[in-house]
């Protein structure tokens, strides 16, 4: 089959990422269009051999009639959509152009926002009316597909599919670590610990800063930026930590940042897919967190992963002890690193690539 990927940005972001791991290991033949300027997985798309091509317009009408050409001129069989933009004017333009089998990924809904958008009621009516021009969903968590059903999306059109982790790109390397401590101005012998995200607010940054306070001689890593940036930095500020807590921003991968730490956290906050906690696992972090589905998965089976350790939503204080527990372990091994840890194959790219294929299949009638 021939696949159109639609997706609203080819930044950095984990949607991105996640197509990036998607699109090689697919059994058809796939292109990739993005509706904003191009990213840095644009260039990795391209070098893998993807055709990517860019809309380039901001416009929402314009934007559909022009994927409606492109999807008529490249005799496309599915069409699939990622990040709401892209699921909204996608499965438009595809159902005008004549093609019935569209899928779409939904990789974060709340009761505040649709992927990056707040949830106001239009938002919410373009994307039930947009779902209604597509035949099946893809819900990354069990969550993501609870909230679609309370909107109304039947659950008959509504398919699990988990975040993929490809662990061998977090492989530790001390080149990388070093690398990275030397621009980011931390010395070699202090413990980091370091979190990963999206900075907004309520998602659970402010208590790792706090955390962080109790523990002399450590140093704290965000990896992410958002709207929240200032009012943390300016919480560093207050509580007497701004020569310890770094913000690196938004970075392309996070291998090289997960390299320079020594401790991962994964603070209470909203519910996530707990991707970059498996991502820390990979890179042989130790890792605190409050919510990572493929973990609970496996504590439901008694399997336990050695290093992870999952924080009481109950005690506000947990999350300090485990941080004081973890670096002091830290400095017990004299900075040793963990063996990587992976949740199984069920999260590997490879295995999510085929799921995502037999839901083609199924949409296409074959």
């Amino acid at each position: 089959m021939r696949v159109l990927h639609v997706i609203s940005t080819l930044a950095a972001g984990g949607a991105e990422q996640q197509l990036r791991l998607l699109v090689p290991r697919l059994p058809h033949d796939c292109e990739v269009v993005t509706l904003a300027r191009p990213g840095p997985v644009t260039t990795a798309l391209r070098a893998g051999g993807t055709a990517v091509h860019e809309l380039g317009t901001d416009g929402g009408p314009a934007s559909i009639v022009r994927l409606r050409r492109l999807i008529r001129l490249g005799r496309f069989d599915v069409v699939h959509t990622h990040l709401y933009r892209a699921c909204v004017q996608g499965r438009f333009a595809a159902r005008l152009a004549g093609v019935r089998p569209v899928v779409a990924t939904a990789h974060h809904l709340s009761a505040r926002s649709v992927e990056d958008r707040p949830a106001s009621g239009r938002v919410r009516a373009l994307y039930l009316a947009g779902e209604r021009a597509g035949q099946a969903t893809i819900a990354v968590t069990p969550t993501v597909a609870g909230r679609l059903r309370a909107w109304g999306v039947p659950d008959a059109r509504i398919t699990v599919i988990p975040k993929a982790v490809d662990a061998a790109e977090f492989r530790f390397d001390p080149a990388l670590r070093a690398a990275a401590r030397a621009r980011l101005e931390i010395a070699d012998g202090v413990p980091v610990v370091g979190g990963v995200g999206r900075l907004e607010h309520g998602e659970g940054f402010d208590r790792l800063i706090r955390a962080v306070g109790e523990l002399p001689g450590v140093t704290l890593l965000l990896v992410g930026d958002g709207p929240a940036r200032v009012a943390l930095q300016r919480l560093a500020a207050i509580e007497g930590l701004a020569d310890r807590v770094r913000f690196a921003g938004t970075v392309g991968h996070a291998r090289e940042m997960l390299c320079a730490m020594d401790v991962f956290a994964s603070p209470p906050g909203p519910d996530t897919a707990g991707l970059v906690v498996l991502e820390a696992l990979a890179a042989g972090l130790p890792a605190l967190y409050a919510t990572c589905p493929p973990l609970d998965e496996l504590a439901a089976a008694r399997t336990v992963l050695d290093g992870a350790h999952r924080l009481s939503p109950r005690d506000p204080q947990s999350l300090v002890r485990a941080l004081r527990t973890e670096v002091l372990c830290h400095r017990e091994r004299r900075g040793a690193r963990l063996p990587a840890r992976s949740a199984g194959d069920r999260y590997s790219a490879a295995a999510v690539a085929a799921s995502v294929s037999r839901l083609y299949d199924r949409v296409a009638g074959r």
